[in-house]
This record gives structure tokens, C-alpha cells and sequence, in this order.
């Protein structure tokens, strides 16, 4: 879904969604990723011991997960070459290696997180079922996408962009857009059929995922609310918001 910033320009923007950590604030704002300096409960840096000499390179996904670690809880700016070095246990330039700069990271960070949930809607997508199911089974995982990956939804769709950051227009742009698409064409479908009360297919679409977005950022945001039980709130919301704008 093309919710995210993840180039010069809002990967959401020509949809009319502008906000969005692997996929928080309860409204889609006008940031990306510049990672104010933000906490997210339960969540520690765990550092390695040093690498030894002679074991090789770290494989890219090391540090590609430390780095989402760092980045939440540092904020973008607190974290460093450095810090993500010592992190998996190499010296900054093994790290360098890899990757020229804590940018890079990021965005293959947010590359990757929105490959795994492109892959989720093009399978909904395509189940040779009624769309009403499909768009509630896709917010379903999407919801359990975020639940389950704190840190890289936090990333992804809720922390603020840096303002020196120069994003060029990259694969991860693409991939958001048609995460969106895809998600958005089923509700078309709906709209279609002429079965929605209120809207049009791209407003539907949006206030959807806009909702259910809010649900996965608020557990994150505040962990110590006494929230009812997910997998209640999660059907809660659904059956709210579908039986809310869909005819039966």
C-alpha cells in the first residue's frame, strides 16, 4: 500500500494518503522516516560480542536487524555507524562494507519490510473469493504484520523523515505503490458493485487502511494501556469498520 515515503516524495502521495516499523501516529501525517528520538516499549539493543577475525562477512540481514534495533530506539540521528557496528560485533568498517551510510540502511530496511506485506495482498488479491472478504482479510494482515514487527512498522509508516535525508525514487517506492494498488483495487471492486454507503472506492480505501493503521500504532505507542485483548480488538475494528460502509 502506497503509504510511505521512501524518496524524495511521499510513495503515498498521489493517493491522497500521507502518512503512515516490519509497516504510527493514529493519522497518516506528513513524514516519513527522520526518526525523531522515540522509544518503543519493550524494546532494547542487545549488543554482540565482537566478531573474531577470520569469520567473514556479517550476511546483510544482521545488520539490517540490529539497525531497525538502533533505529527505534535512538531515533535516526542517535544512531551511528558505530553504534550499529558494535551492535552485531564488527568494526565500522566491516560494516562500511556492506553499506555507505545509515541512509542506505534505512531504506533497504523499509524495502524489505514492504516487499513482505506486497507479497500478503497479492495472495489475498488473488483468492477466487467474494471482495468484501478480500479487503477484510487484508487488513487482517496487516494488522498482524504490524502487531508482530514492532520495530520495522514503527520505521516504516510512523517516524518523521530527516530533513537532510535525500531520498532518491528507488524500488521501495514502487513496491508500496503496489501494495496500495492492490489493496485498494479490491475495495474498487466493491464500490463497483455499488455496494458501498458512503464514498467512492479511493476514499473507502484509504479510510480503511487509515483506521486500521491507528489500531497497530496505539498498542505500539502506548503498551501500558489497558487494551482489550488483540485478536478481540482486531475483529472488533473489522467488523466495525466493514459492516460500517459495506452493504450487505
Amino acid at each position: 500500500m502506497r503509504l510511505v515515503q521512501c524518496g524524495r516524495r511521499w510513495a503515498g502521495a498521489r493517493y491522497g494518503l500521507v502518512t503512515c516499523a516490519e509497516l504510527g501516529s493514529a493519522a497518516f501525517g506528513a513524514g516519513w522516516i527522520g526518526l525523531n528520538k522515540v522509544t518503543a516499549a519493550g524494546t532494547t539493543t542487545r549488543r554482540s560480542s565482537r566478531k573474531a577475525k577470520g569469520d567473514g562477512y556479517l550476511r546483510r540481514a544482521e545488520i539490517l536487524e540490529a539497525a531497525e534495533r538502533i533505529f527505534v530506539v535512538e531515533g535516526y540521528e542517535g544512531a551511528t555507524i558505530r553504534k550499529i557496528a558494535d551492535e552485531v560485533g564488527v568494526s565500522s568498517t566491516a560494516l562500511y562494507m556492506h553499506f555507505p551510510d545509515k541512509s542506505a540502511i534505512l531504506h533497504e530496511i523499509c524495502e524489505r519490510t514492504i516487499a513482505v506485506l506486497l507479497e500478503r495482498n497479492r495472495d489475498i488479491a488473488g483468492k477466487p473469493i467474494d471482495a468484501v472478504a478480500r479487503v477484510k482479510m487484508m487488513l487482517e494482515a496487516y494488522m498482524r504484520w504490524g502487531i508482530e514487527h514492532p520495530n520495522a512498522y514503527q520505521l516504516v509508516y510512523s517516524a518523521p523523515r530527516p530533513a537532510e535525508a535525500a531520498w532518491p525514487d528507488d524500488a521501495a517506492a514502487d513496491l508500496a505503490g503496489q501494495c496500495y494498488d492492490i489493496f485498494a483495487g479490491v475495495v474498487r471492486e466493491i464500490a463497483a458493485d455499488a455496494r458501498l454507503r458512503a464514498g467512492t472506492g479511493d476514499s473507502a480505501a484509504q479510510a480503511l487502511w487509515m483506521c486500521c493503521h491507528g489500531v497497530v500504532a496505539l498498542l505500539a505507542a502506548r503498551p501500558r494501556f489497558a487494551w482489550a485483548e488483540r485478536d478481540e480488538l482486531i475483529g472488533v475494528t473489522l467488523d466495525g469498520l466493514i459492516n460500517g460502509l459495506v452493504v450487505d
